[in-house]
């Protein structure tokens, strides 16, 4: 597998970043809000293999406190090969001047992340526009 890195925004066909998301799974997500939260965060990391794109992610940061990792996400035909382990650690080097680097992972996936040393934070709350669903789905817990 030889992949193609860029950081860059300018080549991303939004709709192809939108068939990955869906593929991953990470949701229905649509190709125009796709480009809006993409061109609002500070970092982003695409990866091609001939061509096509296989993987991608994101940081929303402000530059010094914060750093989000989000929407990380690999095509199955590339998960459990390490594709997803260097997105995180691509996006984390560009986010290592912040004084904290969050994220929020898809629930059962957290002990990927703690490879990373990420650990679980006991005073992180959310709200999300579709609480029901977030609870479904594990992300929020009434608790």
């Amino acid at each position: 597998m030889t992949i193609v890195w860029s950081d860059s925004r300018a080549d991303v066909d939004w709709h192809e970043l939108e068939a990955l998301y869906r593929a991953a799974p990470l949701g229905n997500k649509n190709a125009g809000d796709l480009q809006v939260v993409f061109g609002n965060s500070m970092f982003c990391c695409f990866a091609r293999e001939e061509g096509r794109l296989v993987g991608a992610g994101r940081v929303l940061a402000d530059g010094r406190d914060c750093a989000y990792l989000c929407d990380i996400a690999g095509l199955p035909s590339h998960q459990g090969i390490g594709l997803g382990k260097q997105i995180i650690e691509r996006l984390m080097a560009q986010s290592q001047s912040h004084a904290k680097i969050i994220l929020y992972s898809v629930a059962g996936r957290e002990p990927l992340y703690a490879k990373f040393g990420f650990l679980r934070m006991k005073t992180a709350m959310a709200i999300f526009r579709n609480r029901q669903a977030a609870i479904d789905r594990g992300l929020l817990s009434e608790d």
